[in-house]
């Protein structure tokens, strides 16, 4: 059961590490309808 918990911290831990950069409003930068700052968090 420890390995079954430890196994899922280390998942949660990692998941937020998959996106490098800044972040981007979705879709081609020359169809951004309305850009704005988003939040680094």
């Amino acid at each position: 059961m420890r390995a079954v918990l430890l196994a899922l911290a280390l998942a949660a831990a990692l998941a937020a590490c998959g996106k490098k950069g800044p972040p981007e409003p979705p879709g081609p930068a020359d169809k951004v309808t309305y850009p704005k700052q988003y939040p680094a968090y």
